[in-house]
């Protein structure tokens, strides 16, 4: 490790002598990574048709703005070429840009990228005649120059004045160039606006974007700010005259001083990086030893001592618990450095040594989604197991789902996000992940909720985890949780991904109706929440299963969609259940094409829903058993 950090501090100081090599070329981007789109989905569909027809507009128009498919996977786009660009040249540069932006902003659902002369920008939220100056991108020329205020003065002044220019109603296409003298030298410049804005907005953007220059570009003969809605830039040689500009330093009097400047600047570098270098390698070594002497089985970190896990739960007090479970009780607590988090005091029964129970902890903690609950340390001290994880205020879903005041926090587009929250997150453990997991144990009570009601799937006691090309697997001790277990779990002990996609599928007419399938009873031939489901789908009055509570905020055809999934789901054979990633595409795209449902499992009472529920040891490290089948 020490060698590689060495190595990667050489080759810093050599690219520190070249940094003009450093500076980076186009396409310059943003791709947002507060949502992402499945990968042959409606929306990544709509957005190649949008960023074809962007393509074959670019060479008849510099700027055009269009949206395509229907909502909830609309796209809306633009592009805008710089105006002193010929029509070919922007054809070219937008065609450009559609052919990289997959493979640089892959799966976003909103990005804007700008090469030399054109940019181009999609959202999956409508943004057309909306001013956005966020995140701007400075560029400077890496060439300095003397008198720097005296110079920001001048280009100041010149940008001003061509943005009253482009921001007039004289100007219907938003863009201004000029020319000024400076010294013995001519600043040229240009703004341009892109033309779905109003002329105030325009003159906004640009002054927005002139006050990203000092921290861009100050000292630099030249820079350019990149904005999703305007673009400036100044430069010494007349480059939208097709000029390039010098790639030495500049010439006449400022040149001795440059140089000598680069030299003194160099040597700093050089230094700097050599000592932090040094540093550097003995800090590693440190790091490397303490990390050796704490962890001889590859514990970091994550590991909590118990005094400390005392403290934050006032020696895990009564006033301090938030639940019971046959894995153990669970605490609220507070770290040291004020982060709350829960707690959970594992059963002293568990048939797990602590390498065993270390090895699964590190594994489950490598797991990263934002709709999976995290899992940030551990401790180990005797006969003591336990779990430290995220808090989560809102606590588990069954708390607010199956709550008749509760529920009504949950209007129909709540319980919608939590649904696609829920299935993203199955998603992930299922495809995205390496190993692949396989949850087990899908229910509300497993589900729980942040600040803002996202949902973050939890305990991880029951999961089981694939290697390589394996699909399914088979166990002889069944555990789980009545109502939600696949029936070829319960009956052979069978279990794979489709296991998990029989769970969603209860969980999500669970959510949809506010009833619990195991705690459902409406007559003989239907004890359940499921078999009832099935027969009102049968009959064609699926309509019946509505919450009262979403009278007013739940489209019918709406919650029929979702109701046809949840059967889909649960049908009795797994191979006729989709995958989690097809499910998802259904949750998303109203187009999609949905198969019948068969009758599912259970339907006709297999299971007697008056079992009396029993709590049984973890056989891992977080396991909750509720009910064995019969």
């Amino acid at each position: 490790m020490v060698s590689k950090a060495i190595q990667l501090v050489f080759l810093l100081c050599t690219l520190a002598l070249f940094p003009d090599v450093v500076f980076g070329d186009p396409p310059y981007k943003i791709c947002s990574t507060s949502s992402s789109y499945v990968d042959g989905s409606s929306f990544e569909n709509n957005l190649m048709n949008l960023l074809s027809t962007l393509s074959s507009n670019a060479s008849i128009s510099k700027f055009y703005n269009t949206s395509y498919g229907v909502a909830p996977d609309r796209v809306y786009g633009l592009y805008m070429c710089l105006d002193y660009a010929a029509n070919d040249s922007c054809r070219k540069c937008i065609t450009a840009i559609a052919e990289v932006i997959f493979k640089l902003c892959p799966q976003a659902k909103e990005a804007v990228m700008w090469e030399e002369t054109c940019q181009l920008r999609y959202s999956n939220n409508n943004f057309m005649g909306t001013l956005n100056v966020t995140g701007n991108i400075g560029l400077d020329n890496k060439l300095n120059i003397s008198e720097p205020q005296k110079f920001e003065s001048a280009v100041n002044k010149t940008l001003s004045n061509l943005t009253k220019v482009a921001s007039s109603d004289d100007s219907p296409n938003m863009y201004a160039t000029g020319e000024v003298p400076y010294q013995d030298k001519t600043i040229f410049a240009l703004v341009q606006c892109t033309r779905d804005l109003t002329a105030l907005d325009c003159s906004k953007c640009l002054q927005s974007a002139m006050t990203d220059i000092p921290d861009c570009c100050y000292a630099s003969i030249g820079g350019r700010v990149l904005s999703r809605s305007c673009y400036l830039r100044y430069e010494f040689y007349d480059f939208y005259h097709g000029a390039t500009g010098p790639t030495d330093s500049p010439t006449g009097k400022d040149e001795g001083k440059n140089n000598s400047s680069r030299i003194w600047m160099i040597i700093g570098i050089v230094v700097v990086v050599g000592l932090a270098m040094v540093f550097l390698a003995f800090g590693l070594y440190l790091v490397r030893r303490k990390r050796n002497r704490q962890s001889k089985n590859g514990i970091d970190n994550s590991r909590i001592n118990l005094g400390s896990l005392r403290v934050a739960t006032n020696n895990f007090s009564e006033l301090n618990k938030l639940g019971q479970g046959g894995f153990g009780p669970v605490y609220k607590g507070e770290l040291s450095d004020g982060l709350e988090v829960a707690i959970k005091r594992l059963s002293a029964c568990s048939e797990q040594g602590s390498e065993e129970f270390i090895n699964e902890v590190l594994l489950i903690m490598q797991l990263q989604h934002k709709n999976l609950v995290k899992l940030l340390g551990f401790c180990v001290d005797g006969e003591e197991k336990l779990l430290v994880y995220e808090f989560l205020p809102n606590g588990s879903l069954d708390g607010v789902l199956f709550d008749p005041k509760q529920r009504a926090r949950l209007d129909w587009s709540r319980r919608l996000d939590i649904i696609n929250g829920i299935a993203r997150g199955i998603l992930y453990l299922h495809e995205d992940s390496r190993p692949k997991i396989i949850h087990r144990d899908l229910k509300a009570s497993n589900v729980l909720l942040d600040y803002d009601m996202n949902p973050k799937i939890s305990d991880f006691g029951m999961a089981r985890i694939f290697g390589g090309n394996e699909g399914e697997a088979n166990t002889a001790t069944i555990v789980g949780t009545f109502g939600y277990m696949a029936p070829e779990y319960a009956m052979e002990g069978l279990y794979s991904i489709k296991s998990d996609v029989f769970g969603f599928g209860i969980l999500l007419l669970e959510i949809i109706t506010g009833k619990r399938n195991a705690g459902f009873y409406h007559s003989k031939d239907t004890p359940n929440l499921l078999s009832y489901a099935w027969h009102l789908w049968n009959e064609g009055k699926g309509l019946e299963l509505i919450d009262p509570l979403l009278s007013e905020s739940c489209p019918r055809n709406e919650f029929l969609r979702h109701m046809h999934i949840g059967l889909l789901c649960v049908q009795e054979d797994a191979y006729d259940r989709p995958t989690m990633s097809s499910v998802v595409l259904m949750l998303k795209n109203e187009s999609a094409t949905i198969g019948q449902p068969e009758r599912p499992p259970f339907s006709v009472g297999r299971f007697n829903a008056n079992d009396q529920h029993s709590e049984q040891c973890s056989i891992n490290f977080l396991t909750v058993s509720d009910i064995l089948p019969q």
